[in-house]
């Protein structure tokens, strides 16, 4: 268990969901303009550089935005009271970036540089590789599972189930717990050397 930080507000949560969501509402309006502008090709990377952030705000279905939303309040408020909003922030970013460096590399090399990657599933990824680090063992619900089951667990377990879908940028999820797993390393050494964690 872990005290909570004192400094965190929902403010950025919010406003990276309300984003999110008037992306997917345009987007069910015009979807080809706003895949084109906003979603991740890594061959048009040279021409559109900005999408490698701003494809972290598009969303494919109504479901995909749905599951990536609730998902990532409940890891995001969670990962906002234990280490503060600033570092919340840069987790989301650094790991929705690294995923999308992750498929770029794999497009380019083993893949098709044509396809494009929307979503910001690897950032969510990384919150919940870094939770899975510093509170492992805080239980969860994960449907359909009727019982709570260690977070470490849910996240792990998640990752390989739904990672290999058909259609699902895997890379990007991979890249984003890389680096959810290692920014959970640094955050539980500094909980524990400010007296902040006493059980685990």
């Amino acid at each position: 268990m872990v005290a909570a930080f004192r400094g965190f507000s929902l403010n950025s949560l919010w406003l990276i969901i309300g984003i999110c969501v008037v992306i997917f509402i345009v987007s069910v309006v015009n979807p080809g303009a706003v895949y084109y502008y906003l979603g991740l090709q890594p061959s048009a990377l040279a021409s559109r550089p900005w999408t490698v952030l701003t494809s972290l705000f598009v969303h494919a279905s109504f479901w995909h935005i749905i599951f990536n939303m609730l998902t990532l309040f409940f890891f995001g408020s969670y990962m906002g009271r234990l280490v503060g909003e600033v570092k919340f922030l840069i987790v989301f970013f650094a790991g929705g970036l690294l995923g999308n460096a992750f498929y770029i590399l794999y497009a380019l090399f083993l893949g098709s540089p044509y396809s494009m990657v929307v979503g910001a599933s690897g950032a969510v990824f990384a919150l919940g590789g870094a939770l899975a680090v510093v509170v492992p063992r805080t239980k969860v619900i994960v449907f359909p599972i009727p019982a709570p089951i260690p977070l470490w667990a849910a996240i792990i377990g998640g990752f390989v189930l739904i990672s290999f879908w058909p259609g699902i940028a895997w890379q990007a999820h991979l890249g984003g717990l890389v680096l959810g797993l290692l920014a959970g390393l640094y955050f539980r050494n500094q909980l524990r050397k400010q007296g902040r964690m006493y059980r685990l």
